[in-house]
């Protein structure tokens, strides 16, 4: 990248944030006045297959290489937002069933929040990586008027995240699960075809959210099934798993077997969106993940099949918004820099 064009210094104190995933961290620094210092990804190995230890050390790692990029002084940092991949408490300890990214025995109910702020020495701010997005567009959406807005984020990816914001902060609940969208059992008519089966969650449940709307609930669910529509569909020959992160490329081609699939999650998100609206009735939905990385014409034509699917009264469909999570892979770092900054700035 140009770092003339796209790294910023300090032009006073600042907070950072830090976005760990499977495979990456990415980092950001977000000073006083509102100002991200970086305007793209910035990136180094996450190593939570290594355990916490190595994982911690490697947000360490992001966490100095950020300041080294942007020029800032440590004495200038006064808080760390940290979001991670769920499930985990509202203070970051991993659940003690473990997760996706922390499978791992050794991650069970490790305080991962508590051991980064011993590592940096500075106060660290927790919020899962669906919040944190969610947290994100609707600052980025609302500006000054944050604070006096809510909105509700589905954020789309291997399961499905998201997030609840009110009067601009993250509700998080008594147990830190708010916002486990993914895990809201929705209606099925209108979603499945007619002798469709239902389908099935990893967390146990049937005709949750994401069981239909995430790359798991097309591999598992959706895929297996449509291609008995289309037996002759150059995926079929394909090995589930590959053919699942396929898909998204042949909706982009406007492919009629991928239009059906990525069809039945807009509808699987439209029912999420339904209930959200007789729940908290927020200002602005927004959509993120995989399907806001693909192509304009289809994540338009996603967003748009979700506002479609959307049971709002005419009350609410005049004064409610649907847009996209802006700035795709650094929602989640950016995220937790607006949680940071608002800790130490509080509304």
């Amino acid at each position: 990248m140009d770092q003339a064009e796209t790294v910023r210094t300090p032009s006073s104190w600042v907070v950072v944030g830090l976005d760990n995933g499977g495979t990456c961290n990415n980092a950001t620094v977000l000073d006083a006045t509102g100002q991200f210092l970086v305007s793209d990804l910035v990136e180094n190995p996450s190593r939570v297959l290594e355990g916490p230890e190595s994982a911690v050390e490697a947000l360490a790692e992001a966490f100095g290489n950020i300041l080294e990029l942007t020029r800032t002084p440590l004495s200038l940092v006064r808080a760390v937002g940290l979001d991670t991949p769920g499930p985990a408490s509202a203070h970051g300890v991993i659940s003690s069933k473990g997760a996706t990214n922390f499978n791992q025995v050794s991650w069970h109910g490790f305080d991962i929040r508590g051991a980064l702020e011993t590592r940096l020495g500075l106060p660290v701010v927790y919020n899962n990586d669906g919040n944190a997005a969610a947290l994100y567009a609707h600052h980025q959406h609302f500006g000054a008027e944050a604070a006096a807005s809510s909105s509700v984020s589905a954020i789309v990816g291997t399961g499905l995240g998201g997030g609840v914001v009110e009067a601009g902060h993250v509700v998080r609940g008594a147990a830190g699960m708010a916002g486990e969208l993914g895990h809201v059992q929705i209606p099925l008519h209108g979603v499945l075809e007619e002798g469709q089966p239902v389908p099935m969650c990893n967390c146990g449940f049937a005709g949750d959210v994401e069981s239909i709307a995430s790359l798991t609930g097309i591999k598992n669910n959706l895929l297996p099934y449509w291609l008995t529509r289309f037996p002759d569909h150059p995926l079929a020959a394909e090995p589930i798993p590959q053919a699942a992160k396929a898909l998204r490329g042949y909706g982009e081609k406007e492919d009629p077997m991928a239009l059906a699939v990525f069809g039945q999650q807009a509808k699987a998100i439209g029912k999420l969106f339904t209930i959200a609206a007789n729940f908290t009735d927020p200002s602005a939905y927004f959509l993120g993940g995989g399907v806001v990385e693909a192509a304009p014409h289809f994540r338009q034509w996603f967003l748009n099949s979700v506002r479609e699917s959307t049971d709002l009264r005419d009350e609410q469909k005049a004064v409610a918004t649907f847009a996209l999570v802006p700035d795709r892979d650094m929602a989640g770092a950016r995220g937790a820099a607006v949680a940071a900054l608002k800790s130490v700035t509080p509304l």
